[in-house]
């Protein structure tokens, strides 16, 4: 988190604790906008361009609210990062936005990578695993990758649960070679 993302970041959750928001209709939102800023380099040349007033990137944006059905604070929040010259740090802003909400609402975040795609039973379970590890409420990422053979890799942070087949193989591997 750098230091001004972090604070635009700060100030747009504190924004949604005060006013009972739902987090992740917001977070949704979020990133719906920063799709729609992927996906048009014309939109980001008007929003990034110091020779077009303010007035006229923020009618841009009404319009862009009014057509996507977005809310007002998400609406006011981009108004600022467009006044203060920040969409170029959209991304930022919007993964720094997620990390502080999880952390204010006491969430882990994980990404899970396992073999097969997991059933809602087994993404259940592994996530209250989880949850009891870290004595959080779990937010889980989900993907594929063959490779591992099978069973899970949990992150966590900077933290690797690796529970796969593969990874299983290879400290086998290590031990033997040590023995």
């Amino acid at each position: 988190m750098s230091v001004v993302t972090g604070r635009y970041a700060r100030a747009f959750v504190d924004v949604v604790i005060e006013k009972h928001l739902d987090g992740n209709k917001t977070l949704a939102e979020l990133e719906t906008i920063k799709s729609t800023v992927h996906g048009s380099l014309d939109l980001r040349q008007v929003w990034e361009s110091p020779a077009i007033p303010a007035e006229q990137k923020r009618a841009l944006l009404d319009a862009i609210v009014a057509r996507g059905g977005l809310s007002k604070p998400v609406r006011n929040f981009l108004a600022v990062l467009i006044d203060h010259r920040r969409i170029p740090m959209l991304d930022q802003v919007v993964k720094d936005f997620q990390q502080e909400l999880n952390r204010r609402l006491g969430f882990a975040e994980a990404e899970v990578t396992s073999a097969r795609d997991l059933s809602d039973s087994e993404k259940r379970s592994l996530e209250a695993q989880v949850e009891k590890l870290t004595g959080k409420k779990v937010r889980a990422r989900y993907s594929r990758n063959e490779s591992i053979l099978g069973g899970a890799i949990v992150r966590l942070g900077s933290t690797i649960y690796d529970g796969s087949v593969k990874g299983q193989l290879e400290r086998i591997r290590e031990q033997l070679s040590e023995g």
